[in-house]
């Protein structure tokens, strides 16, 4: 166990991926792998991470602020199915099956000493933004998930680790693949945009096109708040500055480039009362406890045989020694 280290948990990130991709069955022909891969993710990586507590998040909803001011806001992607062991047409209606599985795997997991937090109206970002900045802020995390938005908290005391790549992401793997300091990775994105999220960027404008013209704004350590300014200022000579192009493009969609950082930053300050106390409360009153016996039961209910609690029983007995508050 790594003293004050924490795992944290984008959990439906982390669920939907093995959901649409692992092929577990259960004893009843249920489809199973949200269940299985995600139960195995967590255990693999108390091994290899060694925390002293984990964190699991749940979202609910989403942000509607987001979808406020901008309606499309993750619209328009493929729904996720359980579609890579099936023919097009033979691909089942899984809702029904998602919602089991995530009911399930919450009950699992309520038995073992990890701290489950759900959050209404929010995305899982915002509110392990918070929790990073006000809760844990003293904390070594590791934040598993996906999502990009992730990176800008990633500092000396945060890394990410990708689900995806199988690999941990710190600043400098930051920097090398997107030519961008984290601390400025919301800027940037906001100008090339997110396609897994439907927010549209600056046309012809990419991560290596921005870092290559403009690497004294996107390499600085320290997020400069007046970094958009230098884009739009009308102090700024655009016909005369050798990356004229690229300036006329971003100065053109300055109102697009607006609204998006405001989809992309974390949600950190605009989280409401009830959902900071639900994040603060679920914190403070943990007390890790591992009840195998339950969360048998919960396995044999559903004919689950593909999970063997006793043979991880170590690893968890570690984070019933460790204190998150």
């Amino acid at each position: 166990m790594v003293k004050n280290r924490v795992l944290i948990f984008d959990a439906l990130n982390v669920f939907m991926r093995h959901y649409v991709a692992h092929p577990a069955m259960s004893d009843n022909g249920e489809q199973i792998g949200g269940i299985i891969g995600f139960y195995y993710n967590v255990v693999n990586l108390i091994e290899k991470c060694k925390p002293e507590s984990v964190i699991i998040v749940w979202e609910g909803g989403g942000s509607k602020r987001k979808r406020d001011l901008y309606p499309d806001y993750k619209n328009g992607g493929r729904p996720a199915k359980m579609n890579r062991y099936y023919e097009k047409d033979e691909i089942p209606d899984s809702l029904e099956n998602r919602n089991f599985q995530i009911r399930t795997l919450v009950a699992i997991l309520s038995n073992l000493p990890v701290c489950q937090v759900y959050i209404e109206n929010a995305e899982a970002d915002d509110a392990i933004g918070y929790m990073c900045k006000y809760k844990l802020k003293n904390k070594n995390k590791i934040i598993v998930s996906g999502d990009h938005d992730f990176y800008q908290l990633i500092d000396e005391d945060c890394i990410i680790y990708s689900p995806n790549s199988k690999s941990f992401i710190n600043t400098d793997k930051v920097v090398e693949k997107y030519g961008v300091h984290p601390h400025n990775f919301c800027l940037a994105k906001s100008i090339v945009g997110d396609k897994s999220d439907n927010i549209p960027g600056v046309p012809g404008v990419g991560y290596k096109k921005l870092s290559k013209e403009f690497s004294e704004l996107f390499l600085k350590e320290e997020f400069d708040n007046n970094a958009f300014n230098f884009f739009i200022s009308n102090d700024v000579k655009h016909s005369e500055h050798p990356n004229k192009k690229i300036y006329k493009s971003i100065k053109d969609n300055e109102k697009l480039i607006e609204r998006n950082i405001k989809l992309v930053r974390l949600d950190i300050d605009n989280l409401v009362h009830m959902q900071t106390k639900t994040i603060d409360e679920s914190i403070e009153n943990f007390k890790p406890a591992w009840n195998n016996l339950k969360a048998i039961k919960h396995l044999n209910e559903n004919n689950i045989k593909n999970i063997d609690f006793l043979r991880h029983g170590y690893l968890l007995r570690t984070l019933t020694k460790g204190k998150l508050w």
